[in-house]
């Protein structure tokens, strides 16, 4: 091998300049010398078996770890393969660096094999999309990429490596950039007296913790803001566990698609309090239908714009901090008690009928209660797109940060199988749970293959139906019947075994709870298939329809 240093050997030291760790990809003929590059290097390069499966990896790393996750394809169909991982990241607010081959200039600019705009194609899913005219400009345009990815609001970015640039020689002096943190700024004093004017006149505030929550690490500022106020505090799905449920101040999380529980306590509210929430997480229409309650916003950035989220004042800074002055700032309490207790028991109860039902095929609450039996406070668990979203981000009882994952912005089936092998690339110290219908399962049920071969061990519970179990509830509902939602059920344990890991099929509801503790415990891949009656959902939505009192 020559010893002359060249572009793909630079690329790979920017990124382990920058902190990577793990690149997820599939290799294509335009990106061997990248690839070989890092067989000299400390990254870790999972080979995928298919490329929307390293989108979703390095973005499940991404949101776990605040740092970007790396996806690579080769050219063309490879690198169109990332763009659902791509936008879902980007939706998501979680940062992602995605790179790709693209032709060699001598013939980019002409109708040429396998030759698509790759760079307009990522423009609109991505915060930032371009190509590398010159090996040169690699230092810079990595060091771009990655600080454009994990500056509030993160993204993805997109990276176009033409195929003559990889290759070409460069001077080896050529180096990576210094990393340089974006710090977030203090919030303005102003804009904490307004905002301790409005609560002073407010007759029953509430907080609505979002995703930017998370990201900020400001659960402890969180929990002492509502404690020193007396204030209820619900989430969004993508917020579950920055503030814990099991405080007494929660109220579970908004966002399903009925009047819930926890709306009541917005029907009461005069005052929102958001913190680190964005519109793509939920429609505001849900919390605030009237758009009569006055919003005060904390967050990095400012808000989005939408005739249902008025701000009546706006706080851009470090959450922790702003929390922490306003509170400061605020010189009354209120009672979190009352209605938010009457939420709290409901939902406990909920969760208590659930754990009780022997019925079978299973009660969705009964496969709910059985996962958090099994699972600790720590331990994570990705909720796929589907019917098993709602259930599971509505009941499951969360208490840390980061410990329910599910896509709220685009909404992406097949996510959680790909994402359960980078969460525990993330967090090897906890047990890490896929819970998938089996519409998306399939979707992506290849890379149970490369988690077996890349010895990562997690566990997939498929909630089995036959059926896209949430269109098929939606239609019900809007148009009292459903059509074309039925597919053919397929052998899981047979299916499991073929690609190289363990097989469960669950036949009683007694089981389900074992078999999940010996999935869990096993050292290697497994996938529990359980039987889930569906019919529970018509009958949640008709009961929350007909709930005009939390008490």
């Amino acid at each position: 091998m020559s010893s002359q240093s060249d572009a793909a050997r630079l690329l790979v030291r920017t990124l382990e300049a920058e902190g990577v760790e793990y690149v997820f990809g599939i290799p294509g003929e335009e990106n061997i010398h990248f690839v070989d590059a890092l067989n000299d290097s400390p990254i870790r390069y999972v080979l995928v078996r298919h490329e929307q499966g390293a989108a979703f990896m390095a973005e499940i790393y991404g949101r776990l770890t605040g740092r970007a996750g790396v996806a690579s394809a080769t050219l063309g169909p490879g690198a169109i393969n990332l763009q659902l991982g791509v936008a879902d990241a980007t939706t998501n607010s979680t940062p992602v660096v995605a790179i790709s081959a693209q032709v060699g200039l001598d013939r980019i600019y002409k109708e040429s094999h396998q030759i698509v705009d790759l760079v307009s194609l990522f423009r609109p899913i991505t915060k930032w999309s371009e190509l590398a005219p010159t090996a040169r400009a690699l230092p810079e345009m990595v060091r771009k990429a990655f600080k454009t990815a994990q500056t509030e609001r993160p993204g993805a970015v997109y990276l176009a490596i033409p195929e003559d640039v990889e290759s070409a020689p460069v001077p080896a002096d050529l180096a990576p950039l210094p990393r340089n943190v974006v710090r977030p700024q203090e919030p303005s004093p102003a804009q904490i007296a307004r905002a301790a004017d409005v609560l002073a006149r407010a007759r029953q505030p509430i907080v609505l913790a979002g995703h930017g929550a998370t990201r900020a690490h400001a659960s402890d500022a969180l929990v002492h803001f509502s404690e020193r106020l007396g204030l209820p505090v619900a989430t969004t799905f993508n917020g579950k566990g920055v503030f814990p449920d099991d405080h007494r101040n929660a109220l579970g999380a908004v966002g399903f698609m009925r009047h819930d529980y926890v709306n009541f306590g917005f029907d009461e509210a005069d005052v929102l309090i958001a913190v680190g929430y964005e519109l793509q997480e939920f429609d505001p229409v849900k919390v605030n239908p009237n758009a009569d309650k006055k919003i005060i916003h904390i967050h990095q950035f400012p808000a989005e714009v939408d005739d249902h989220y008025p701000v009546e004042v706006g706080i851009q800074g470090d959450l922790s901090h702003s929390l922490r002055q306003l509170g400061e700032a605020v010189h009354r309490r209120w009672d979190a008690t009352g209605t938010g207790e009457q939420i709290r028991r409901m939902m406990r109860e909920e969760l208590e009928q659930g754990r009780a039902d022997d019925g079978f095929p299973l009660s969705p609450r009964r496969v709910v209660a059985d996962i958090r039996e099994v699972m600790g406070r720590h331990d994570v668990v990705l909720a796929d797109t589907g019917a098993v979203k709602m259930w599971m981000a509505r009941m499951y009882p969360t208490y840390e940060p980061n410990t329910l994952l599910v896509s709220n912005g685009l909404s992406s089936m097949g996510f959680a199988v790909p994402g359960a092998l980078a969460a525990k690339l993330a967090r090897p110290d906890r047990k890490v749970l896929a819970a998938t219908g089996d519409g998306a399962f399939l979707m992506n049920s290849q890379e149970i293959e490369t988690a077996v071969r890349e010895r990562v061990p997690f566990t997939v519970l498929v909630w089995q139906d036959d059926a896209y179990g949430l269109i098929e509830w939606k239609m019900n509902l809007e148009l009292g019947r459903s059509s074309h939602i039925r597919f053919g059920g397929i052998d899981y344990v047979k299916y499991a075994e073929s690609l190289g890991a363990q097989g469960y099929q669950v036949t009683s509801a007694d089981e389900l709870l074992p078999t999940l503790r010996k999935a869990l415990d096993h050292d290697g891949v497994s996938v529990v298939a359980v039987p889930v009656d569906y019919s529970h959902n018509l009958r949640l939505t008709d009961r929350l329809g007909e709930l005009t009192d939390p008490f």
